[in-house]
């Protein structure tokens, strides 16, 4: 169902390694990952992105207890691997995972207008 907008997410971006539709109980509602080079073969994505649904739920919760408006875009960096985590709408997000030697800013951008797109199928 998703997999076409995942797809060009991941054909878009480069450095992208996997890619997911995501709802904030952590379950993944479709998700496309790529071959993983070596350095990145370890990596748990799908359990990193489950405890990083956390955190976007707290995001969240925090912007409107804040008043600061809708949280948009949440970035974790870390050493092997970039995340950004893209409201979808108020129960869905996208998640891309990222080597921290790929194209953050197009990652941004490729996921900003793939949004709503996504938006319209749920």
């Amino acid at each position: 169902m998703f997999t076409e907008h995942l797809k060009a997410i991941m054909d878009g971006v480069d450095g992208a390694i996997a890619c997911s539709v995501m709802g904030f109980d952590g379950i993944s509602v479709e998700t496309l990952p790529k071959d993983l080079p070596e350095s990145a073969v370890e990596l748990d994505l799908q359990a990193a992105w489950v405890e990083f649904a956390n955190l976007m739920s707290q995001a969240k919760a925090a912007a409107e207890t804040l008043k600061t408006g809708k949280v948009a875009e949440v970035s974790i960096n870390s050493e092997k691997v970039i995340t950004l985590l893209r409201m979808v709408n108020q129960d869905y997000f996208l998640v891309l995972g990222l080597l921290p030697t790929g194209n953050y800013g197009k990652a941004r951008y490729v996921m900003r207008i793939t949004a709503p797109r996504v938006a319209k199928e749920l």
